[in-house]
This record gives C-alpha cells, structure tokens and sequence, in this order.
C-alpha cells in the first residue's frame, strides 16, 4: 500500500500547554480553548472521544473540519488564521487537529496527545479519569504498540509492490501485536460496568483504523487471521456501542478521507470487514 501523506507535522514548536495558573502562559479558563479537528483522521478521532468523555461542550467547543483537507498541501484554509498568527511566515500544511486560544487568535498546540491529557487534567474533574495515577507506564506501551504493530505494521502487511516476505514479516508483527492487546482486553469484554480510561481510547481508534482502511490492502486470508482474535474485537464491537465512540464515528468521512490519499491497490480485504461499524454506530445514537 503506498500511502501519500495528507500533510506534513507542523512544526514542533507550535507544542504549547494548559497550565493551572496565570504564570503557565496558556492557564485553564472554561470557554477560552477551540478544538479543530475532523473525526476522519485517527488524532482527531482520538480527541472527539476523549472530549465527548469528559463532557466538555461548554467548556472547550468543536469546530469539525472537512474529511479531506482543502488545500493543496493537505492543509485546512479554515486554520490557516491561526497559523499565521502563531508562526512568522508560516510555510507549512494548516493542518489539524489543533488546540486554539479563541482569545489570542492562535494555535495552543498541534500534540494531540498533549491536548488530551491537558484536555483531562484541566477540564475534566467531572469525568472518568482518563489517565489514572500510575497508570502512564501501561499507555504509552499500548501506544506504541498500536502506532508500530498494528498501524504501521499493517500499512506494510498491505503494500502491493513490495516483496511478499516483507509483507508476511509485517503480517506476522501485526498477528503479534494483535495477540499481546487481546491478552491485554482480555478482562475487559464488559466494558459497561468499568472505567474507561484513556488507553481504551488510543487501542479503539487503531482497530477503527485498521477494520476500515488497513484491510483495504490485505488478503481474505489475512482478514481471517485477524479476525480470529475474537475477544479484541468483541472489546472494541462494546466500545462501539459506548456513545462517546460509537456517534464520533464518521465512516463516510473515514473512506473518503482514505481514498483521497491512498495510492495503493485494493485488495480482497475491501469486501471482508470485521465488523459492522455502521450498526453499531447507529446503535449508540440510540442510547
């Protein structure tokens, strides 16, 4: 699967943070911060989520943006204000998610995983504890397993041009990964009756991700195996059902958002799918 990137990270310094106090420079004010973000994008998907968890609507709004960016560099014209003001002669792709100052007119931060935390230390007293004490060891494992087992691992598993060993090692990691994480949910099936922490966010995304786009590229026979981890899905078919997931998913957006930039060939695993995103996405609109 060969995949042209939407648009480049903006630079790191636009990676400011929410303070509790006057003298951080970005101190937390209910209904100082905006939210840019389109939910066909993992990041932002991540952020609705997280945002829809906490219950923040009045205190931090959203503003959606389209599933594909319009601008030629795979930037948003509507962000591109704020990155003006941020940066001297920005040069850079406007792109999203990002965490505006309503207030100065510029970009907090282009960190999604910044935002979160500083969405949840700041702002959520109200909700779950999305990022329990002791707890951050656990996250950035599972982290970094979704970005490098599952997402990038499955990105390689499905490029057509390169040599089937590759592709089979990479399948193989995938197969690996997905094992260690279903060992990890495996006490997780009721997701009902227990607490939703942040790390349930991140490893949904990434099975979002890979049901809807990542299998685009692989064969049925690969689909079969991933799907076989039966218990993983199960733990993501019950998150679905959770509001603050299931009614973010914008499926539509996701796959024009896919096929705007990929440029890869579709394989048997575009007809295959896990599972039904769409019912169970209706099914939390319901509740």
């Amino acid at each position: 699967m060969s995949v042209a990137p939407l648009a480049a990270r903006p630079a790191p310094s636009l990676r400011g943070r929410i303070g509790r106090d006057a003298r951080s420079g970005h101190y937390a004010v209910p209904g100082r911060y905006r939210l840019y973000l389109s939910t066909a994008c993992p990041d932002g998907l991540r952020l609705a989520v997280t945002h829809a968890l906490l219950g923040l609507d009045a205190v931090c709004p959203v503003t959606h943006l389209p599933a594909v960016p319009d601008l030629p560099d795979g930037g948003h014209s509507a962000l591109l204000p704020l990155y003006e003001a941020s940066a001297h002669r920005h040069t850079g792709p406007a792109a999203a998610p990002v965490l505006g100052d309503d207030w100065s007119g510029r970009v907090v931060s282009v960190h999604a995983q910044d935002i979160m935390r500083d969405l949840a230390r700041c702002f959520g007293e109200s909700g779950p504890a999305l990022y329990p004490c002791g707890a951050e060891g656990e996250f950035e494992d599972v982290r970094r397993l979704c970005a490098r087992g599952v997402e990038d691992a499955a990105q390689r598993a499905g490029t057509a041009d390169a040599d089937p060993a590759e592709r089979a090692a990479a399948l193989d990691e995938l197969l690996a990964a997905l094992g260690e994480l279903e060992r990890l949910v495996s006490d997780r099936q009721e997701v009902t009756t227990r607490q939703i922490v942040a790390v349930d966010v991140e490893l949904w995304v990434a099975l979002v991700q890979l049901d809807t786009v990542h299998l685009h590229h692989l064969d049925a026979a690969a689909v079969q195996r991933i799907a076989e981890h039966r218990t993983l899905w199960a733990y993501a078919r019950g998150l679905a059902a959770h509001p603050a997931f299931g009614r973010r998913l914008d499926l539509d957006g996701i796959a024009r958002r896919h096929r705007a930039h990929c440029q890869g060939l579709e394989a048997a695993g575009a007809a295959v799918g896990i599972l039904d995103w769409a019912a169970h996405a209706e099914a939390a609109g319901r509740r």
